[in-house]
C-alpha cells in the first residue's frame, strides 16, 4: 500500500444491487488491489495495450501510474476493471451469494485462512453489501498479509539461496564423482581390453597347438598306411621277442643238462672204478653188508607242515619232488603252469601254498610272469630254479634264506 494515500471518511452503505467499479472504489483500495490482483506482467501488457507502444518504465512506474488512472473512468481503468472480472470470475460468482455485510465478512475471513484472498479482495470490495468498516478491515488484513508475505518472502529467498549454495555444491561433487567414474571405467575398459587381448592370444595358441596335433595325427596315419602290415610286423616283433626269451631259457637249461651229464658221467667212472676196486678186494674179504649212505639236506628254514608248490618241471621228476619235500615234513603240490593242468586253477594253488619253487626250464612264458608278479604284490616267497633236475632242485631249497 502507497504511504502517500490515506483513508477517507466513511461513506454510506450501499443499498444498491449492483456492484461497484473500481472508479467508484476509495483511492486507498486502488493501491493494494492493483498490486495484489495483477502480476507485473499482466499489468505491463494492459498498460502498453493502451499505450499503443512498448512501455519504458519500470515495474514501480507502471504500478503507481496504474493506480492513479483508476481514480477515474478511462481507458486504462477499464481495461483493469475488465482483466480483474475475467480472472476472478469464480470467486464474484461464490461471494454473490453474500447477501449480508455479516456473511461478506465470513468468506472474506474463510479466504484469509485460506490464503486466497487476490480475488477475495476484489470481489468483497466491489460487492454492493460492503460496508465502510468492512472495506477498512479488508484493506488492513490484506496490509497485514504482505508484511507476512514479505517476511515469507525473504525466508523463502533465504532458502533459495541456501539450496542454491547446496545444489552448486552438489553439482560440484557429482561433477568430481563423475570424473571419478570415468576415470574407473577407462581404468576397466583397458584392463578388459588387455583380458580381451590375453584371451585371444591363448586362443590363437591353443587353435596352433590343435593344429599342430592334428598335422601330427596326419603325418602319424600317412606313416602308417605307407608301411604295410604295420601291425602284423608289431605282432611278429613281440613274438619274436617272447621266443628269443625262451631260446635264453631253453640254452640255459641245456648248459645245466650239460653240466649235470658231465658230473653223471664223472660220478660213474668213480663208481665204476669203486666197484672194480670193491670187487678185487671182496675175493680177499669175507662179505658184509655196505653201509648206506643217505643224503641229508641243511635246510635254512623250517617247512614242517608248510605247504610247497612247485610250478613247472618234468612230469617223470614229480614223484622225486615230492620225496624230497615231504623227507623235510613239507606237504607237497605241483603245478605243472598250464600245460596239462588247468591254467585257471594256478592262482589258487599260488594263494594256498607257503613256499612256491618256479621251473622256469620248463614252464610256459605266461605262467612264469604270472608267478614272479603274483609272489612280488603278495610278498610271497618264490624260489627259481633254472635247471627241472632233482639235485637243482635240492639246492635251491638249501639255500633259501632264512
Amino acid at each position: 500500500m502507497c504511504d502517500k494515500h490515506q483513508l477517507p471518511a466513511a461513506p454510506a452503505e450501499a443499498q444498491t444491487s449492483r456492484r461497484r467499479r473500481i472508479w467508484e472504489l476509495g483511492h486507498t483500495c486502488h493501491c493494494p488491489l492493483v498490486g495484489v490482483g495483477l502480476p507485473l506482467a499482466v499489468l505491463r501488457k494492459l498498460v502498453g495495450k493502451i499505450t499503443g507502444g512498448k512501455v519504458l518504465a519500470d515495474d514501480y512506474e507502471i504500478h503507481v501510474g496504474t493506480v492513479s488512472e483508476c481514480g477515474t473512468r478511462n481507458k486504462l481503468s477499464e481495461a483493469v476493471q475488465k482483466e480483474l472480472e475475467r480472472r476472478y470470475a469464480a470467486v464474484l460468482l461464490r461471494f454473490r451469494a453474500a447477501k449480508c455485510s455479516e456473511q461478506l465478512a465470513e468468506l472474506w475471513r474463510a479466504a484469509v485462512a485460506n490464503g486466497d484472498v487476490a480475488g477475495a479482495f476484489w470481489a468483497g470490495l466491489t460487492h454492493p453489501r460492503c460496508t465502510t468498516e468492512l472495506e477498512e478491515r479488508m484493506c488492513r488484513d490484506l496490509h497485514m498479509i504482505q508484511h507476512q508475505a514479505g517476511a515469507c518472502v525473504r525466508a523463502d529467498l533465504n532458502r533459495f539461496n541456501s539450496t542454491l549454495e547446496d545444489n552448486t555444491r552438489q553439482a560440484r561433487e557429482i561433477v568430481r564423482l563423475q570424473q571419478r567414474s570415468a576415470a574407473v571405467q577407462l581404468e576397466r575398459t583397458a584392463e578388459q581390453e588387455q583380458q580381451a587381448s590375453q584371451l585371444m592370444q591363448l586362443r590363437a595358441q591353443l587353435v596352433g597347438r590343435d593344429s599342430i596335433i592334428d598335422s601330427l595325427r596326419s603325418e602319424l596315419d600317412q606313416l602308417r598306411s605307407s608301411i604295410p602290415g604295420l601291425e602284423t610286423r608289431e605282432r611278429l616283433a613281440q613274438r619274436l621277442s617272447q621266443t628269443d626269451e625262451r631260446e635264453r631259457l631253453l640254452r640255459n637249461q641245456v648248459a645245466e643238462l650239460r653240466r649235470e651229464l658231465s658230473l653223471a658221467q664223472a660220478q660213474l667212472q668213480a663208481q665204476a672204478q669203486d666197484a672194480t676196486l670193491n670187487a678185487a678186494l671182496a675175493a680177499d674179504a669175507p662179505p658184509q653188508a655196505p653201509p648206506v649212505v643217505e643224503h641229508i639236506m641243511k635246510m635254512p628254514v623250517s617247512l614242517n607242515e608248510r605247504s610247497v608248490l612247485c610250478v613247472g618241471g618234468r612230469s617223470g621228476n614229480v614223484a622225486t619232488y615230492r620225496a624230497l619235500i615231504e623227507r623235510v615234513g613239507a606237504q607237497f603240490a605241483h603245478h605243472d603252469g598250464g600245460l596239462e593242468d588247468n591254467a585257471n586253477k594256478l592262482e589258487a594253488s599260488l594263494a594256498a601254498a607257503d613256499l612256491v619253487i618256479c621251473q622256469t626250464g620248463c614252464i610256459s612264458h605266461s605262467a612264469y610272469w604270472r608267478v614272479k608278479d603274483f609272489c612280488k604284490r603278495t610278498g610271497k616267497r618264490c624260489v627259481f630254479i633254472d635247471n627241472p633236475s632233482i639235485s637243482s632242485l635240492q639246492r635251491g631249497l638249501e639255500e633259501l634264506t632264512p
